[in-house]
Order: C-alpha cells, then structure tokens, then sequence
C-alpha cells in the first residue's frame, strides 16, 4: 500500500503546481519578494506610509461551487473568491497588496483547478494584489471525487488616519449604490432550490434572462470595485463610509458602516433590479422582504457622501463605467435599514 492507493497523488500534485506557476506570476507586483515554492510568501510593506495601518480579510464562494461542479466550469469561482475578499477590505480604504488561497479537493484533476487558479489570478488582477501563495489539500473521502473547495485570504494597507470606519458620517449624508454584476457569491443554497423545484435545468433560458441561460447567469463573477473605489478616494469625493453587499443583503450590511444613533432610510424604487431577481422571487414565490434579506438586489457595494458631493459621485462612477443610484440617506435610528418606496 502506497500514498496513492490511498487516494493521494503527490505527482498529480507536481504537475498542478507546474500548471498555474505562470498565472501566479501573472499578479507580481511591487512588494513581492521571491516566488512560488516556499513555504510562506514574503512581502515587502510599501514606503511613502506615515502609520500604515495593514487590513485583511477572508471568505469563500459558498454553493456556488456546487453549479461550477455540476456545469464542470471553473474559470470563474476564483474571480468570485478574489472579490469576497479584497471588496470587504476595500470598506476600510485599504489597496489590497496580496491574496493567498486553500484548495482542497477529493482528488486532484490538475487541469480542473487550473482553472480555478488562472481565475483567482484575474482577480488578483483585477483588484491589483499579488498572488502570493497558497495550499492545496486532495482530501480523499472527505469530498467527493470532481468537487473541492475554496477559501481565500487577503491583506491590504491604509494609512492610519484614512481608515473609514463611519465615526464622521452624520445625519443628511447620502448613500450611493454602485450596480452588482448578478447574485455575486450569495443566496445560493435558496438559488439552487429554487430551480430544483422549477423543473427547469442550467441550460434552460427562462424569457426574463434575455437570451442567458441559468447557469451563465448564476456563474457571473462578483463585480470587484477595488480601482474604481481607490480612484474615487484619489478623487476626493468626500467618501465617509462604505459597505460590500453580501450575505444578509441591504438589511444586515449596510448599517456596519454607520455610528449606532444612526440609520439609513433607502428608497426602495432608486435602482434597477436585475432580472434574475425578478424571475427567483417569481418562480420561488420569495415575498420581498426575504428577497433583501438574501440577495444584493443589484446593490453590490455602497458609498456614503456629503450632499454636495451626490451628483460628483454619481458621475465620478458612471464614467467608470458602473451604474450608480442615489439611494437614500442618513437619518437619526439605531444603526439599521429603513425602507421607503
């Protein structure tokens, strides 16, 4: 009895390594110092930093990895993973410097999570941080043969004094939403059992979805708002507070970045909601109220600015090329959500 009788190929592990070597060094920035193969990944903090301040963060996919197995596509839950990540440090104002990733897997098929690595090096890209290492785990037994895992984990830094943390937001500052790209990475155990009991399949094109099917729809990657946000902080848009909209939707995410004597009133009727929205809530008979409580609605993050600075802000990000709504403002509560239509 070997190690690969036992389910574990330690050459399948080689050659995945080999694999994504040059996806990794796709994402090298300033600060990486050495390079794939070493038992930890090094870098180096950034000069021009009076306090700098370093932020990190960590999350998964969820069961959306569980449409990637069943339509055996990966090249887009590695975005997903980047973006859970880098767009919940980016609440803070922090850049993203570098992302590291756990894999784990019943049995190693190099070729699959290639897929999943060169995706996770887009994100990287996409939101500038290096790629700086990772660990992979063939877990015979513990997961079924064709699916894995993933969890990622990110560092960015902020000079101390530009934290965002919502100790200057007052009454009357304004909320800015900027559009999701689809559902994101949340509410997928209610998506899949909502098209279980559909009947339909992932290849089905319901007429809402304008010519996409299921799976495309729900395979979109999460939007990563990292260089259009840090721009709009170069800018100087006034930018008080920010919040990422994942799970627990509008309702539990927005008010993290307010002060407790705070809240939000949102108009419910300022933005446009995707039609995969409409057609879940349709098709699943999901009453409005647990529609917010689960999905972004087309909200994937939002800004907090001065009223002045409303009409800059909304064209600051449509020359980014991100539909943004003005949807709400700040009025006196208990750090929640009220909504209005």
């Amino acid at each position: 009895m070997d190690y690969k009788q036992a389910g574990v190929d330690i050459e399948a592990g080689r050659e995945f390594v080999n694999k994504i070597g040059s996806a990794v060094e796709s994402t090298y920035r300033q600060g990486v110092l050495g390079g794939l193969g070493g038992f930890g990944g090094c870098f180096e903090i950034p000069s021009g930093y009076k306090q700098p301040v370093l932020i990190s963060g960590t999350d998964g996919v969820g069961t959306k990895l569980k449409i990637a197995h069943q339509l055996n596509r990966h090249d887009t839950v590695g975005i997903d993973l980047v973006a859970m990540c880098v767009n919940d440090i980016l609440t803070s104002g922090a850049e993203p410097l570098f992302f590291l990733d756990y894999l784990a897997t019943g049995k190693l098929n190099p070729s699959q999570l290639e897929e999943v690595v060169v995706g996770i090096a887009q994100g990287c890209k996409e939101s500038g941080c290096a790629l700086l290492g990772g660990e992979t785990a063939e877990m015979p037994g513990f997961y079924q043969v064709g699916e894995y895992d993933l969890a990622g984990f990110c560092v960015g830094i902020v000079e101390k004094a530009s934290i965002l943390d919502g100790k200057d937001v007052q009454i009357g500052d304004q909320a800015i939403a900027l559009s999701s790209s689809g559902i994101h990475s949340n509410g997928f155990s209610l998506v899949r059992k909502i098209i279980e009991i559909s009947g339909l399949n992932w290849e089905d094109k319901p007429e809402e979805l304008r010519g996409l099917s299921l799976g495309e729809t729900c395979l979109t990657p999460t939007r990563i708002y990292v260089k259009p946000i840090l721009k709009a902080l170069e800018n100087n848009l006034g930018i008080k507070a920010m919040a990422h909209i994942t799970g627990g939707g509008i309702p539990e995410n927005l008010p993290r970045c307010l002060p407790d004597n705070l809240s939000i009133e949102v108009n419910l009727n300022s933005w446009e909601t995707p039609p995969i929205f409409q057609w879940l809530a349709k098709t699943g008979k999901v009453n409005q109220q647990d529609m917010l409580d689960t999905f972004n609605m087309g909200v994937g993050f939002v800004v907090i600015v001065p009223p002045h600075k409303v009409k800059e802000t909304l064209a600051f990000f449509e020359a980014e090329n991100i539909s943004s709504y003005h949807i709400g403002k700040v009025i006196e509560g208990k750090k929640d959500i009220q909504f209005v239509c």
